[in-house]
């Protein structure tokens, strides 16, 4: 795994005018990265979710 030093080193070395660009791909990688843990989430409270009906769904119940 790559240390946030030799990051910072590299991001030493970026032009100012690409620091703009730089900036938004940053900003992505947050916002995926949250995308990632909610949906990790989702997927957590679904475990918990029972339903109640025939163990073989495919009986019809109704006749």
């Amino acid at each position: 795994m790559i240390s946030k030093e030799a990051i910072k080193k590299e991001i030493d070395n970026i032009p100012e005018e690409r620091l703009d660009d730089l900036h938004e791909i940053i900003k992505e990688l947050v916002v995926s990265s949250q995308t990632v843990r909610e949906k990790g989430n989702l997927m957590a409270r679904l475990r918990h979710v029972k339903i109640h009906g025939p163990k073989d769904f495919s009986k019809n119940i109704d006749a």
